[in-house]
């Protein structure tokens, strides 16, 4: 109650997400201004579409882990030459790795666009050629379905990061332009600190319409953005450090990252992510877990 009666002022946001050397990087609000007090924190707690049958189906990553996999992805986009403000596309769906990408690409000073892992190749190609998305990371068998078709009309797409999920992937990697496995990049990935010293004003993420009236349009956020995101999540949606937080919205779209990424774990919560569909039953138990 004392918070909300004082008055807010917005210099005084942008200056708490401001480091000594005056940079402002999302990925460091979220992850490492935690890391010297709570890094044992729980920051995502996943449960994946074979739970209750599997003892093993739900998974915690601290906000030591998720630093230390992001700091990993950060260094292996350098090591693929991919440069600060390129631009890091995503097409998957709630899967542990996705948010390694997320948070790694920020931490690296790329600009992140999530892709809603439903669309099919012609809206993949307006987003992806628009934005000169760079790297595309996503499933084995969302690409071969949803992204090979239409490969050569995506002249700026280099590296293509995939998951093996339905194991085509050993096939796909000599047959496939640009592809990379995930968990090798991951394993042979340096864990040497690296945070981009990006501005306030840089470039973050590129979010598209829906496209439902025209084509779609890129709308971009830069890093002062998160002071945003830390302010609107704790005084709108009143999460605290401790907080168990779930945003049921997809990853693909807006709300799903500002607040089902950024808003929850800048604000210290631990964040809940379902991988299956929406089934009311299922939903009921897990919150009653």
């Amino acid at each position: 109650r004392a918070a909300i009666d004082q008055p807010f002022n917005w210099q005084a946001a942008l200056a708490d997400v401001t480091a000594a050397d005056g940079s402002t990087n999302i990925c460091r609000e979220a992850l490492d201004r935690h890391l010297p007090q709570h890094g044992a924190r729980i920051a995502l707690r996943f449960v994946s579409r074979n739970w209750p049958k599997q003892n093993d189906a739900v998974q915690d990553i601290s906000y030591a882990q998720l630093a230390a996999l992001s700091t990993r992805f950060a260094n292996a986009l350098h090591a693929l030459g991919v440069q600060q403000g390129e631009v890091v596309f995503a097409l998957a769906p709630r899967i542990p790795p996705l948010y390694t990408v997320v948070l790694g690409s920020l931490r690296a000073g790329c600009v992140f666009s999530p892709l809603f892992s439903a669309f099919g190749p012609e809206p993949i190609v307006a987003r992806i050629s628009k934005g000169a998305g760079k790297v595309l990371f996503t499933l084995a068998s969302y690409y071969r379905k949803k992204v090979a078709p239409v490969r050569e009309q995506l002249p700026s797409l280099q590296h293509v990061i995939l998951i093996d999920d339905d194991g085509s992937l050993k096939d796909m990697l000599g047959n496939t332009p640009g592809a990379i496995d995930f968990h090798a990049l991951m394993a042979g990935a340096s864990d040497a600190p690296v945070l981009a010293a990006t501005s306030a004003d840089d470039n973050a993420l590129m979010h598209f319409t829906s496209g439902t009236t025209g084509k779609p349009k890129g709308a971009q956020h830069v890093h002062a953005a998160v002071a945003y995101h830390k302010h609107s999540g704790r005084f709108a949606l009143d999460l605290k450090p401790d907080d168990i937080f779930w945003c049921t919205a997809d990853p693909g779209w807006v709300t799903g990252i500002s607040y089902g990424i950024i808003a929850p774990l800048v604000n210290g919560c631990t964040l809940l992510i379902d991988e299956a569909d929406f089934q009311a039953q299922r939903w009921y138990e897990i919150l009653q877990s």
